[in-house]
């Protein structure tokens, strides 16, 4: 504990010019009470002194202040003098209680009433032995303190020891703070105090139930005590027991100084002013108390929107009932460091200075208050643990808190309208603020108008700000990023659609629509390709049209129609705002639900290698390998496997390279960016190494060649090809149409809101219902011409923005970099797409790749789309004890079976997808299952979850990848398939 020392905080009582505690006391029993109070442990004694210029306004205390009398020669001062002090300070009480209140000198000051302050204490009472919530002192004015027998002592002022100031100070910094809140009752105001402890950390889940055990406890007040046979101080264990301290008490300062037998009444002086007019007062209520359950102190700080209406008196009771506008808990383990009640008074005495109380009636964030306990620290004396001074050696130190109290009453500048700035950024000019693209404007495509007049007004930047070497390197890396995942998608849409459409009509729709994309797009770091989602589409509508004897290609034509339509209608009643509604809980099934079918695909197709090739001891010799094998050949399944697996465990290890210790930063970087390619090259330099064993190339045309020529041409005749296309088809596309929408809506929508995200510091804004009419229009055009939709992919456009962002050079050793901006510009998406386009040309090198090598890729996406999907983790902490679960809020916030139950209805969900997926019949309404996993999420998992546990388990807490950090990606910033 610290050394003995006496301060002053700055209360403003009209009897503060004495010096305060030692006009109710002589130097000497202050001394006294003190070293018996405080022995070794010693007390910073914090007094409340203060006053308004001008004097007190009682002629009979100003001249005691002003000629005081000179003590006697062992520092002494007569008994005489402490009656007649004590009786002028009732009198003055008596004529005018309200004086004790000095005018507030703020021109515009908040329309409260007058303060109350009162501070109880978690005991035991002896006679039953129940722990329950004990009023020990209060607040008018004056502080008044309850005694062992139920008899309020005399008023006095406040005083605090220092040591209690410096831990409040530490408290509220780290404490909970809650403004306007909304509650009609205790319990409904805990409840919701405890679910802010939890979101902030303060306490685990667990001690939840606990604390709200013992914050409804019953409420006693002064005139329970005779009835009670007194009370004890009590620490409240997890069980709820309640044990006695281990440490000695010992009584408080202030029950030695101001309890002593006759002084004080059973009313107090608090009720005297009270019963005048209590309506009219607003009351402050303090809880503290041990709980060694807890790790640590923990405050709680509340405002309640409305006072709360004050719990009913016990019958007889002759104190006054007052409304309760603020609520401070405090609650912490015993420790031989920390006393509560002192740290209680702290907190009362504070409230009860009107400079802090009014400052508080205003606040509007926790930093407020702590500046404001700061002043009132600034405007606190204290005095050292020396020898006892003289009364007139204490009164000389009258004017320094007189000049402090003046200060701290001088009224703040005055603050402008917020309105007037609602038009004004200093930064970047007046009508220049920023605005929410998925603000609804009630206009028919006023969304879309909006977009362009936001975005356009930036085009020339567009270009310039591309001429810097950070925009060449992302357009070489993006290239690699964009053409492998197309070819890997070519190989196997041609493979699920009997080359109806392949890498060919992929690579060159992939390049005219990133061409126009660039171009026109709102946000042209966006990188358009072909995904995973959209595979599992194409295959079930394939399949549903070999069902029912339709031509696939031409059925994609109708879609494309429909699709245009409907992105029409919703960019003209600016539908994007929907895709707010979509959270987290259904964009994890979603990329979970992909990564599955990733993975599964890729062992399906290898089974099917070994059953197409099986291991056997004799083989066929002088097999026919064109156009594909007769017979099953040696050597080519388990080459394929080896090429498969290669391909995958070569990319996993180039990804985690770049956090290696081996070579340069920036070269580390470059072999772990380019991974996925450099494995295929490698891989498919093995395969040309093995030229005695045969494995499955991939299938490119020559040129601009369609993919399956004897079938389609590269313009799709809308009425059929071969066979007339039926009239009911033609309005039953709609459907698929709707479900293709849905796909690009998801991907596409939500992939611009991670890229938008305040923390990337972009500066021209994003399109939403630009982007996607055109990506939607684009996607329906080509489909006349036997080409693939596309839409923005996730993992690929934060790499490119990654690739983009400019991080600022900070030399200070272990500081992170910051982001300072992103090269916002359109040359490096269109120089992309052209690249893509060129890469047609490449035929006769593509048909080099195995698809065993594709299919390695496609386990490296599978794989490491999983890293970033929290469904994933959460299923992984189904199997782990709890000691082992990672310091995250959904882990360490929320009851492990609470989330456990939130994982297992997730992974129901996926399950049910699965199973739609599986079964053909049904498989084309994967979208709309998808789909109800959004109302499932808004309106029923609220009943089962308290708000602040969705908080945690369905929060939107992803934070960006821009360094190097060890075992961390693009991937694991994304929720969305890749």
């Amino acid at each position: 504990m610290p050394h003995p020392a006496c301060t002053f905080p700055p209360i403003h009582h009209r009897n503060s010019e004495c010096g305060l505690c030692w006009g109710l006391r002589s130097p000497q029993t202050i001394e006294q009470s003190g070293q018996h109070h405080g022995g070794s442990r010693g007390e910073s004694l914090v007094v409340s002194a203060g006053l308004p210029p001008g004097g007190s306004g009682n002629p009979a205390l100003d001249s005691h202040l002003q000629s005081p009398p000179q003590p006697s020669p062992d520092g002494s001062f007569s008994q005489e003098y402490e009656d007649q002090l004590g009786k002028t300070l009732e009198l003055k009480e008596s004529e005018d209680p309200e004086s004790i209140m000095p005018t507030m000198p703020w021109a515009s000051s908040p329309p409260h009433s007058p303060v109350c302050v009162e501070l109880r204490e978690l005991v035991m009472d002896e006679k039953n032995q129940e722990t329950q919530w004990m009023e020990t002192a209060r607040w008018v004015g004056l502080e008044e303190n309850l005694c062992k027998d139920g008899i309020w002592g005399r008023p006095h002022l406040p005083y605090l020891n220092f040591w209690s100031l410096l831990e409040l100070q530490k408290a509220f910094a780290k404490g909970t703070v809650l403004l306007d809140l909304p509650g009609k009752s205790l319990a409904e105001v805990a409840n919701q105090l405890l679910d802010r402890f939890i979101f902030e950390g303060q306490i685990q889940p667990d001690d939840q139930e606990n604390l709200l055990r013992v914050l409804l406890l019953k409420h006693s007040h002064a005139s329970d005590m005779e009835a009670l046979e007194g009370v004890k101080p009590v620490v409240v264990t997890r069980s709820g027991e309640a044990l006695e301290p281990l440490l000695p008490q010992r009584p408080s300062l202030e029950t030695e100084l101001f309890c002593a037998q006759g002084e004080g009444s059973t009313r107090g002086h608090a009720s005297e002013i009270l019963g005048k007019s209590p309506q009219d007062w607003e009351a402050t209520l303090v809880l503290v108390g041990r709980a060694n359950f807890l790790k640590r102190p923990v405050l709680g700080f509340v405002r309640l929107k409305e006072p709360m209406e004050p719990e009913p008196k016990p019958e007889g009771s002759e104190e006054p009932a007052v409304p309760v506008r603020f609520l401070i808990v405090l609650l912490g383990p015993e420790g031989p460091n920390i006393d509560y009640t002192q740290l209680g008074r702290a907190a009362a005495t504070l409230m009860s200075e009107r400079v802090f109380w009014n400052e508080a009636y205003l606040a509007q964030s926790k930093e407020t208050l702590v500046q404001s306990l700061e002043g009132f620290l600034d405007c606190s004396l204290v005095l050292p643990p020396l020898e006892a001074p003289s009364e007139k050696a204490l009164l000389s130190l009258v004017p320094v808190q007189k000049e402090l109290l003046r200060r701290r009453y001088l009224p703040s500048p005055a603050k402008p309208d917020p309105s007037i700035f609602k038009d004004l950024d200093v930064k970047k000019g007046p009508g220049d603020t920023p605005e929410d693209p998925l603000q609804r404007t009630g206009r028919l495509f006023g969304g879309l108008v909006r977009d362009i007049r936001r975005r356009y007004p930036h085009y020339m930047s567009d270009i310039t700000d591309a001429l810097s070497p950070q925009v060449l390197s992302a357009i070489i890396f993006i290239y690699f990023a964009a053409l492998t995942p197309a070819i890997t998608f070519g190989g196997l849409l041609g493979d699920k659609t009997q080359n109806m459409m392949g890498v060919s009509e992929l690579l060159l729709s992939t390049a005219l629509q990133g061409i126009i994309f660039s171009l026109l797009g709102a946000q042209p770091l966006l990188v358009l390709g072909f995904s995973g989602p959209l595979l599992v589409f194409e295959e079930a509508f394939y399949m549903f049209c070999q069902t029912n004897n339709l031509e696939y290609i031409v059925g994609r034509v109708w879609i494309g129609f429909w699709l245009i339509l409907l992105v029409v209608l919703v960019v003209a009643f600016e539908g994007s705002f929907l895709v707010r509604f979509i959270s987290r809980y259904t964009q994890e099934i979603f990329a979970f639900l992909i990564s599955l079918i990733f993975i599964y695909e890729t062992f399906y197709k290898l089974v099917t290698i070994f059953e197409e090739h099986p291991l056997q001891k004799n083989y066929d010799h002088d097999v026919l390998t064109t156009p594909k094998p007769q017979a099953a050949l040696p050597n080519t399944a388990l080459l394929s496997l080896v090429l498969m697996a290669g391909t995958f465990f070569l990319a996993i290890m180039l990804r985690k390279f770049k956090n290696s210790s081996f070579f340069p930063g920036k070269l580390r970087r470059i072999i772990g960016d380019f991974g996925v390619p450099i494995s295929i090259l490698i891989m498919v330099m093995v395969d040309a190494l093995v030229q005695d064993t045969y494995t499955q190339k991939l299938n490119v045309p020559e040129g601009l060649a369609v993919s399956n020529p004897t079938e389609r041409d590269w313009l799709i005749h809308p009425l059929g090809i071969h066979v007339e296309f039926p009239i009911w088809m033609m309005f039953a596309s709609a459907l698929p149409a709707l479900l293709v929408f849905i796909l690009i809506f998801l991907e596409s929508q939500i992939t611009t809101l991670i890229i938008s995200k305040p923390e990337r510091k972009m500066v021209k804004g994003s399109g939403f219902h630009l982007d996607l009419l055109l990506i939607m229009g684009m996607g329906g055009v080509a489909a006349i011409f036997g080409m693939p939709w596309l839409s923005a992919t996730t993992v690929r456009t934060v790499t490119h923005a990654n690739a983009l962002t400019i991080m600022s050079k900070d030399s200070t050793p272990g500081a992170a970099s910051q982001i300072q901006g992103v090269k916002e510009q359109r040359i490096s998406g269109l120089l992309v797409a052209v690249l893509v386009g060129v890469s047609i040309l490449m035929g006769p090198i593509l048909r080099h790749i195995p698809l065993a090598v594709l299919f390695g890729i496609f386990l490296y996406m599978g794989v490491t789309s999983l890293s970033g999907i929290q469904l994933f983790d959460r299923i992984l902490l189904l199997l782990k004890p709890r000691k082992y679960y990672p310091d995250v809020p959904y882990a360490t916030r929320v009851k492990p079976w609470r989330m456990h139950i939130f994982t297992i209805i997730q992974v129901a969900c996926l399950v049910l997808l699965w199973v739609v997926r599986s079964i053909k019949q049904i498989s084309l309404a994967l979208p709309f299952v998808l789909i109800l996993t959004v109302p499932l999420r808004r309106y029923l998992l609220p009943l089962i979850f308290r708000d602040m546990e969705l908080k945690f388990l369905d929060a939107e807490d992803v934070k960006m990848n821009l360094d190097e950090q060890n075992g961390q990606d693009e991937y694991d910033e994304v929720v969305m398939p890749v």
